[in-house]
Parts: structure tokens; C-alpha cells; sequence
């Protein structure tokens, strides 16, 4: 076999001003002290190539591309640079791309002009010695089903011009613009190759040969096979085992092409789209498995089919061992792009993902960081907040010190605290009729003051955005007549109701909003749900703090964060803000349903700490049709009430809920909230969000929304009905999670019910693309295991001007059950502290 199975390597390093993340355009500087046997330079002016010299081993490869990078750092620090092996530089911007001198380099930019000036990306090749031509040509197509996942494990670029694109490959977009990208197409021998790229010279497309810029190629200047997919790789580890993997593919391509075994069959069109999922996702997603017609899988399952495919060529070469541990530590910690994502989540800092490139680049975090006995054997899991490779991300590391200081007896005691405690304060939560003690976990949740600051932006424009909806939908209706919403939009919905008309003009109809968000593994968040109705949660983000200080006291001390009860205030602030201009001193009330609602420990709460009247049906009474309580004037009455309000009766039938509507229309009392505003949290509304936004605010969403399909729209409907396992289904009207059917986690019994169910009343029905959601921590008996989580925020609104609008400073981070996506606490849910973090350093 004429595959020698030595190995060499370039990789493309970024120069960077250590101070400002900045690119700095210093290569000829750098290269004037360096070998040029070693060292060159690239398009750009701010780039080095390493070039390493051919080894045979693993090992031996590990050691020269250390070397050669230590020396490159060492050059650099001279003249105070620091150098990067990513495939993007994190913060760089088209303004930062300055042309290496050269006629050929000179040539490209005029020819090619913006895709030239887009190339501020580093790419990492892998040449495996391959002495026949002929052989070379010929093994072009038979390794590229290995192709994209060799790619998804160097993914290194999500951040284009500051921002995060949403791949995990970046560069991998950029870089298929390029006319000769991609597949080269299947060979016979190196004459064919050859000839097909001077036909491509002969167009004038490209200039040379080292512009056949393919995924595989016979190289143009050694006897090698030469991969060309990777990002620029920080650590050195990451680089090995794609070198390691890559020499093993040719081996067995070779073999196959020896044997005479036919040719892989997978179409172009596949393996184009094989390399976009592995671009988008990296390791955060599925990627497609090895073979002509490759299924779906999640990455760790697509990684290890491969190690299992080349595992003979593995054990041939003495690999083995080393790319199978290289291979599940990259697992474990996860690709570059989800390491620079939790960096870049911890403090919202640019400047702290190149910094992460850099240690990394110098294999300074390529040592195994500090064990921690909670979270080393913690399963691996994509877009965990918290773990990343059985280390905790740096906004988490004080809590697990904390927690390692606790024995596993310590541990089960104090969560065994946390029942007695939440029972002792009546921390409850009504499941079937009866209360149950409400859930809290150990371990918090933390959310950086950069991420809150975004929130709060994209919650107080939605709110705002809704509060216009529905006085313009129960008054003149110019959405309606602007065309922007059908009346048969908003009239046919359940949550319509023609007593909402009763409210007069101007009223606050929504003081109080809830919005579920979750986060899916590119640290982004997105509202899933709207609720204006009767959100509920507030008061349980209070218990959870008081639970947690109560059981670890230790572990919140010296953190600077919001406290839950400041929401007290502002709750009294709204409310009272909610009455007529004309009252000095509004009587406020809220009136609940009493102790057999769901949330009656809320209602406790909230009129406690608020300064509320809290009453029942029995005690509300009427003087001259005005609502009284004890014989004094209501001002406010804040709804927390079961069902509507105009079906409200006391135990003797008294039409308790007539007359407060009644009184609200003569405006001798204002209702929070309004009768009517669940036409606002429909969930076949929800997709009109965006729409609403842009229509009342002339703004874009700063928060996305899920994709969500309306199964009354036929065409939607039968999308629906083809895509049912892998989608989310939700009742139009529902709420605490009733009703949703996760399509991934249901067997064709549920499926088969849900479907007849669509068919029947698809008006009652919508569905939305599963999200994965993040997971977190969370104790399950003597060990910790990742559980998925949202969170449910809290805007108090009193009009619908820009500073009208406050989101309360907290959040209840519900968690759902082992194995499931549904966090409700009605599904058998629990909750945790969310620490949301205040900037105490707020300079960028």
C-alpha cells in the first residue's frame, strides 16, 4: 500500500493586541525572526502560518506543533502581540483585514474583492503521506463522509463582527464562497486531477493551482492528501485528533480502494449538507453519520461510529488508545465554539474569548482544570450553564467550592432541610386539588448582569407592545383596520371575551406580564411563552431565596445580586399607579379564590409584603354598586382568581364577579388584569408577536420567539401532521403545561391520540419546533445530573410609554423532571434560585 501514513500539519494563527482583543496587522514583523522553513504568510497581514515538519507518530506531532507555537509566542510577546489558533477572531470586524504585499495576494483582491476582505478566518490542514498520485487522486471521494465530522470537532468561529452568528463554523460559511470550495469531485488518477485543475486556470476563475481550494486534495507541492475543512484549532489536543482520525481515514480508504470494494455513493447535494449541519452546530447538535444515506445523530453517537469504523486503523498505527481519550476529553468539554460561547456568556466581554483563544493557543487550559468532587463525573451536556467538561464555567466555580466542602450526608441532610422548611413556611403548590410541598434544589442558578440587561430590554418592549394590543383590540381596532391582524385573528380565539369591552379607555389592562424564556445551547434566549392573564411565580421566587438562605446561608455570601423581595415595592408601586388619577391613597385588593387555588401561598405573599387587601368572594360586598371590603372603598382589585371574572360567585351564588365588572365600567374601580387578556397569551397569538411589535412600537424584537406553526392554517396543519414526533404541540387555551405533548419523548400511542386530536379541532391546537432547552445541575439523590430549565420573569406595567414598563428583579427557574422537557410544576417540576448578578464592574 503506497499510503506512508506520515503526518504534517499548517495551521493559521491570528496576531492580537493582548490589551484590546484587536487584530494587529504586525505578520512581516513577526516572520523577519522566525525560519521560514517553519513560518510564512498568509492573505492577510494579520495572520501566521505554522508549518510543521512530517512526523510519524501522534506523539511526535504533539510535540512539534507545541514547539513551533511556544516559539511563535515567544517572537510575539516580544513586541507585546499574542497569538490565536481560532478559526475567526472573536471581535474582528471587515475594517480589520489589511492585504499581505504580494502580486499574487494583490491579484485575488482585485479579482475577488469583499470575499477577500471577509478572510479575517484561520483554516487547519492535515497531510497524510500518500506516495502514489494515482492513489491520492482516487481516495479524494472515499473520505468524505469523515469529513464533517472532523469538522464539527475543530469548530472554533461563532462570533463574526462581534456578535454571535448562531454556527458553530463561521468560517466554514465564509470560506464556501470561494468558486472552488467543496468537493472536488471523484478521480481515477492524479492526470484527471491535474487536468481539471488547469481547465479551472484556463477559465480565469481562479489564478493557480493553490487556489483548488476542496475539502480533499492531492496536494499541490508534497506527496501528501491534504484535509482542508477544520477551523484553526486552540488546543493542541483538538489538533492531534483530527490529524490522528484523518490519517486513519485514508488508511482504511486505501485498503477499501485495494480490495476493489465500489466507490461511496453519497450524492453531492448530501455531503454539502452533512458539512452545513457540522458548521452549524459543531458538537452542539446532530450531525450526520458515516454512509451514503446518513442518519441524523446526536454528535457523541456520530463521533463514536466513527471511532468505531476506524478503530482497525487505529489499532494498526498504535493510535488507538490516544484518539479514543483525545476524542471523548473534546466530547466532554465540548468544541471551541461552546467553550467561547460560556466564556462569553459568564461577563458579556469579547475581549474575554480571545483571551480564552490565547490560554488555550498556549495550551495554558489544555491542563485539566481544578477537580471539583460534585461535577467531575457529571454527565456531559449540550448548552449546560453551569459544568462544561466536568469543570464548572468561572460564574460557578465559588458555589461547587462551597458544595465540595459538604459531605454527601451534609448534602442529603440539607436538601431533606429544604422539605422541612418549605413545609414549616408553607412554600406549597396546589397539583389535582391538593398542595403539595414546592420543590428547591440545592444548586442556583446564575444569571450574568449582560445577559439581564438584555432581557430586560427585549421583556419591557414585548409587555409594552401587548398592553397597546389590547386597548387598540377592545377599542378602536386599527391593527384590524390597518390589516396587519384579521378580526377573525382575535374575535375567534378562546381567549376573547366581549366583557373585555367593559373596561374603559385608557385603563392599564395589563399591570402585571409574565414571560417564559429558555436558552438554547448558543447561550441565546427566546421567549416561549406569553402569559397576561394571571401569572403566578413571584412569590415563589421569594420562597426559593428564603429556602436557599435558610439551608446554605454560605453560599450566597458575598455575591452582589438582586433580592427578590425588592419586588414588594414595586408591585405596591404599579398597582397603586393602576388607579384614577383622582385618588390620593388607592385602597388596593387582591382577590383570590382562597385556599383551594394553586398559588394560594402566592397570594399570602404578595399581600403581605405588598401592603395588599387580601380577600375572597364572601368578603367583597357592594355600597352603591362601588366594590367595599370592611366597609372601605376598593380602588384596585388585583385578580388572582380561577376561571373569569364575570362567572365569579360567593358560596351563596352571589354574582360577586358581575358587579366588580360592572363597577369597573363605570370606573369606580380598576380590575388587574383586565378581563379579556388571554386573547394576548393565546398561543396562536404568540405568532403574531413579532408583528404586534414592529405595528405599535416601530421596533424589531429584541427577544426571538420559537418558530410556531398554527394548525388552523391548512397547509401548516399538514406539517403538523408530518412532523408530529419532532415537534411540540400545545392547546391553544392552556396553561401549567396541560395538554403539551413533547413529539420526542411521546410513543405512538400518544402520538397516534395527539394526531386524531389535530385532525378533529386543529383551531385548538399549536405546534413549535422543539428547542433544547439548557440544562443545569440539579441534585437526584446522592449525585447531580443535568435537568433541563426556563425561566419565568415578571414586567409591572402602568402605561405604555418607554419608562412605563419595569421588570421586577428576579426570576423562578423551574425545572423540569428527570428525562423530560415540561418544567411545569403541575408536571411534576421543581425550582431553584436564580441569582441574577448586578454589575459592579460595568466598564467594557
Amino acid at each position: 500500500m503506497s499510503v506512508d501514513g506520515t503526518l504534517g500539519v499548517e495551521e493559521e494563527l491570528h496576531i492580537f493586541h493582548p490589551r484590546t482583543g484587536q487584530l494587529v496587522p504586525s505578520a512581516a514583523r513577526l516572520l523577519r525572526q522566525l525560519p521560514g522553513s517553519a513560518f510564512g504568510a498568509e492573505l492577510q497581514r494579520s495572520t501566521v502560518e505554522i508549518n510543521s515538519p512530517a512526523t510519524t507518530s501522534l506523539s511526535d506531532l504533539n510535540e512539534e506543533m507545541i514547539r513551533l507555537r511556544r516559539q511563535l509566542r515567544d517572537v510575539a510577546q516580544g513586541f507585546g502581540l499574542e497569538v490565536g489558533s481560532v478559526g475567526m477572531a472573536p471581535g474582528a470586524t471587515d475594517n480589520d483585514f489589511e492585504l499581505t504585499v504580494r502580486g499574487r495576494y494583490s491579484r485575488m483582491h482585485d479579482e475577488y474583492r469583499l470575499l477577500v476582505d471577509e478572510q479575517l478566518i484561520c483554516g487547519y490542514q492535515v497531510h497524510v503521506g500518500v506516495e502514489d498520485r494515482d492513489l491520492a487522486a482516487r481516495l479524494t471521494s472515499r473520505v468524505e463522509d469523515t469529513l464533517p465530522i472532523l469538522l464539527a470537532l475543530s469548530a472554533s468561529s461563532p462570533f463574526w463582527q462581534g456578535r454571535d452568528t448562531g454556527y458553530a463554523s463561521m468560517r466554514t460559511m465564509i470560506w464556501e464562497r470561494w468558486p472552488t470550495s467543496g468537493s472536488a469531485g471523484r478521480f481515477e488518477s492524479i492526470e484527471e486531477y491535474e487536468r481539471m485543475v488547469r481547465a479551472l486556470v484556463g477559465t480565469g476563475v481562479i489564478s493557480d493551482a493553490k487556489m483548488a481550494y476542496f475539502d480533499v486534495r492531492p496536494s499541490d507541492h508534497v506527496p501528501t492528501l491534504e484535509l482542508r475543512v477544520c477551523d484553526a484549532c486552540p488546543l493542541v489536543d483538538e489538533a492531534v485528533l483530527i490529524a490522528g482520525l484523518f490519517r486513519a481515514a485514508v488508511f482504511r480508504a486505501a485498503q477499501a480502494d485495494e480490495a476493489g470494494d465500489p466507490l461511496p455513493r453519497r450524492a453531492p447535494p448530501v455531503q454539502r449538507t452533512a458539512m452545513w449541519r457540522a458548521a452549524r452546530s459543531g458538537l452542539s447538535g446532530d450531525l450526520l453519520g458515516l454512509g451514503p444515506e446518513p442518519e441524523p445523530l446526536p454528535a457523541a453517537q456520530a463521533v463514536d461510529e466513527l471511532l468505531v469504523a476506524l478503530r482497525p486503523q487505529l489499532e494498526g498505527s498504535d493510535d488507538w488508545e490516544t484518539v479514543r481519550d483525545l476524542a471523548h476529553a473534546t466530547l466532554a468539554r465540548g468544541c471551541s465554539a461552546a467553550r467561547q460561547r460560556a466564556r462569553y456568556a459568564e461577563r458579556g466581554r469579547m475581549i474575554d474569548v480571545v483571551q480564552l483563544v490565547i490560554d488555550e493557543t498556549a495550551n495554558v487550559a489544555a491542563e485539566r482544570p481544578k477537580a471539583f468532587r460534585w461535577t467531575s463525573n457529571y454527565p456531559a451536556s449540550t448548552g449546560d450553564e453551569a459544568i462544561t467538561g466536568g469543570a464548572p464555567n468561572a460564574g460557578y466555580r465559588r458555589v461547587f467550592e462551597v458544595l465540595d466542602g459538604m459531605t454527601t450526608t451534609d448534602m442529603k441532610r440539607r436538601a431533606e432541610r429544604v422539605s422541612e422548611i418549605s413545609a414549616g413556611q408553607g412554600l406549597t403548590f396546589g397539583v389535582g386539588g391538593r398542595q403539595q410541598t414546592f420543590g428547591v434544589d440545592l444548586v442556583p442558578r446564575i444569571i450574568a448582569a449582560h445577559q439581564w440587561s438584555t432581557l430586560v430590554a427585549g421583556l419591557t418592549q414585548r409587555a409594552r407592545a401587548i398592553e397597546a394590543f389590547l386597548q387598540d383590540v377592545y377599542g378602536p381596532a386599527h391593527v384590524v383596520a390597518d390589516g396587519v391582524l384579521e378580526s377573525s385573528d382575535i374575535e375567534t380565539k378562546p381567549g376573547w371575551r366581549k366583557e373585555g369591552r367593559a373596561i374603559p379607555p385608557g385603563v392599564v389592562r395589563a399591570a402585571v406580564y409574565g414571560f417564559d424564556l429558555v436558552r438554547d445551547p448558543v447561550a441565546g434566549w427566546r421567549v416561549l411563552e406569553d402569559n397576561v392573564r394571571v401569572p403566578s411565580g413571584v412569590g415563589y421566587a421569594i420562597g426559593t431565596r428564603r429556602v436557599l438562605d435558610a439551608v446554605v446561608p454560605e453560599l450566597a455570601e458575598g455575591v452582589d445580586m438582586h433580592e427578590p423581595e425588592e419586588v414588594y415595592s414595586l408591585v405596591s408601586r404599579t398597582l397603586r399607579a393602576c388607579a384614577r388619577a383622582d385618588v390620593d391613597e388607592p385602597v388596593v385588593a387582591l382577590l383570590s379564590t382562597g385556599a383551594t387555588n394553586s398559588a394560594w401561598y402566592e397570594h399570602q405573599v404578595l399581600a403581605d409584603g405588598a401592603d395588599l387587601l387580601l380577600c375572597e368572594p364572601k368578603d367583597i360586598e357592594f355600597r352603591t354598586g362601588r366594590p367595599t371590603l370592611n366597609g372601605r372603598p376598593l380602588d384596585v382589585i388585583y385578580l388572582r382568581i380561577d376561571g373569569e371574572l364575570v362567572d365569579l360567585v360567593d358560596d351563596t351564588g352571589r354574582p360577586i364577579g358581575a358587579g366588580i365588572l360592572e363597577a369597573a365600567r363605570r370606573h369606580m374601580v380598576v380590575v388587574v388584569n383586565a378581563p379579556g387578556n388571554g386573547v394576548a397569551d393565546d398561543k396562536s397569538m404568540y405568532c403574531h408577536i413579532p408583528d404586534i411589535i414592529t405595528y405599535y412600537l416601530a421596533e424589531s424584537p429584541i427577544l426571538p420567539s420559537v418558530p410556531t406553526y398554527r394548525c388552523a392554517d391548512a397547509t401548516e396543519l399538514e406539517i403538523v401532521l408530518d412532523r408530529l414526533a419532532e415537534l411540540v404541540t400545545k392547546p391553544v387555551d392552556g396553561y401549567g403545561g396541560g395538554g403539551v405533548l413533547v413529539g420526542a419523548e411521546a410513543g405512538p400511542a400518544e402520538l397516534e391520540e395527539r394526531r386524531r386530536q389535530l385532525r378533529a379541532e386543529p383551531e385548538r391546537w399549536v405546534a413549535q419546533e422543539t428547542v433544547a432547552l439548557s440544562t443545569l445541575p440539579t441534585m437526584a439523590g446522592d449525585r447531580l445530573e443535568p435537568r433541563c430549565v426556563d425561566l419565568r420573569t415578571f414586567v409591572y406595567l402602568s402605561g405604555t410609554g418607554q419608562h412605563q414598563a419595569e421588570v421586577a428583579g428576579l426570576g423562578l427557574t423551574r425545572v423540569a423532571p428527570s428525562g423530560s422537557m415540561i418544567v411545569n410544576s403541575s408536571r411534576g417540576g421543581g425550582a431553584k434560585d436564580t441569582w441574577i448578578l448586578i454589575d459592579t464592574d460595568p466598564e467594557q
